[in-house]
């Protein structure tokens, strides 16, 4: 009888030049998919994969071993089979093994108008299909890197004993302060009626999470979070996953030392588990990928102050570079160019820019001596910008509700300023957002596409 096997078992198999396993199998049974089917007359090929590895795995059918051939040859792109066959090895070729098909049984077929054919498709394209794009090579890669960082995540976290936090994703607070959130409403009911109050999707668990650093010292949260801009750019989107960690009894440099060993750990993790994949990123969608993350990981990442950085760019500007957004003054909101010309053309690498004006971030940030800046980083990344955002949390009472009175959020609050008066301790914590640094992980261009189904404005067909 034909014994089971996956396609991620048979290329295993073969990395491990197990001989002896390897020699005692004999006839296989698979299930998959055709991704592609071509006979030269008397023989065909059919490249099946069956989801378990990027990689197919080659079936031969010969016109002289089995009896229905032209059944065989018109199997079509998108097939579901069924698979018995024997295992032979093919050292000399490009695949290490190959299945000398002796049956195979049609489980599911595809109707003609099916899109996917053997050709390349653009990436607008295969967005409007996304329930039928992770069956090509680009999105199997993805979905898969997407799945072993997530793992990396929480392996990173809970290798050092932080606690796994689930925060809410109804609230009723908005965080950030910025206003541009989902409301939650009952069947076009009064938006006060099921709760009492205003509610909103989360736009960060952050301010909850703290909460739990205060009595576990050590804690994240890694889940979904919205937000109502408008925006139509390649890295922004409606609905999107954050890290967010918080540690208590530690300030602004703990803070970045934990972001830099998170970062670093999560690339190796996933050159490590995903060699195939990150392989095709590399050569298939940015051919630079693999130097610049070997460069991270090596890279200790440098720290400058905001101050520096508004110098450095003011002192490019004299010298004739050209930026889009020339008005640089000390105080301004950094953009993507300014963010990637200190990190790639300063630096040459990963940098942390630090204590920013309290007036462009947010409430509950730590205020710094000079009584102008905030104990803030941001780290940028070269390709990207912005990676990861963080900060020491602002631990004095006082200082942090005359903030909040300031700006009209402490009431609902209430509960945050507590974490202040009862046995508060300095504390700090950063958010990751995951699919910016799937982007950056996989040489992605645009955040539509390491998401499986994208929220952006004016599309929510899934």
């Amino acid at each position: 009888m034909a014994e089971y096997i996956t396609v991620r078992e048979l290329y295993e198999l073969c990395i491990s030049q197990d001989h002896k396993a390897l020699a005692s199998l004999k006839e296989v049974h698979l299930e998959g998919w055709v991704r592609t089917n071509r006979d030269n007359g008397s023989i065909g090929f059919i490249e099946l994969n069956d989801g378990t590895y990027f990689k197919n795995a080659q079936l031969v059918y010969n016109n002289n071993a089995v009896t229905s051939f032209e059944e065989m040859k018109r199997l079509a792109t998108g097939s579901a089979i069924e698979v018995v066959g024997l295992f032979a090895l093919t050292p000399e070729a490009k695949q290490p093994f190959e299945i000398k098909v002796t049956s195979i049984v049609l489980l599911g077929g595809v109707a003609e108008d099916y899109p996917l054919q053997k050709k390349r498709h653009s990436f607008e394209f295969l967005r409007d299909i996304a329930h039928l794009r992770p069956r090509t090579n680009t999105f199997s890669a993805v979905y898969r890197v997407r799945s072993v960082l997530s793992m990396a995540i929480h392996e990173f976290f809970q290798g050092q004993g932080f606690v796994y936090v689930h925060t809410p994703i109804i609230t009723g607070n908005d965080a950030e302060g910025a206003g541009e959130v989902f409301s939650v409403i009952t069947g076009g009911k009064d938006p006060n009626a099921f709760f009492g109050k205003p509610a909103c999707l989360t736009v960060s668990g952050q301010l909850h999470v703290e909460a739990l650093a205060l009595a576990f010292r050590d804690v994240y949260t890694f889940g979904p979070t919205f937000r109502a801009e408008i925006s139509n750019t390649i890295r922004h989107a409606s609905e999107f996953w954050m890290v967010e960690p918080e540690i208590a009894f530690a300030d602004l440099q703990d803070d970045m030392d934990l972001i830099e060993d998170c970062v670093k750990f999560c690339i190796q993790y996933v050159n490590e588990n995903c060699p195939e994949e990150m392989n095709f990123f590399n050569t298939m969608i940015d051919t630079t990928l693999a130097e610049r993350l070997k460069h991270v990981v090596a890279s200790p990442f440098k720290r400058m102050p905001y101050t520096e950085a508004i110098q450095e760019l003011l002192k490019a500007k004299a010298a004739g570079h050209k930026f889009e957004n020339d008005n640089i003054v000390w105080g301004m909101d950094l953009q993507s160019e300014h963010e990637r010309y200190i990190t790639e053309t300063i630096i040459k690498g990963p940098v942390f820019l630090t204590d920013y004006p309290k007036e462009i971030k947010s409430f509950y940030m730590r205020l710094n001596d000079d009584g102008k800046t905030v104990a803030a980083c941001d780290l940028l990344v070269p390709a990207i910008g912005e990676l990861v955002g963080g900060s020491q949390r602002e631990e004095r009472y006082e200082l942090l509700k005359e903030k909040m009175d300031k700006i009209g959020n402490a009431e609902g609050l209430e509960w945050y300023l507590d974490l202040r008066r009862y046995g508060g301790c300095k504390h700090a914590g950063f958010g990751i957002g995951f699919d910016r640094f799937m982007m950056y992980i996989t040489g992605m261009g645009n955040i539509r596409d390491v998401q499986v189904y994208p929220r952006t404005p004016g599309s929510l067909k899934y």
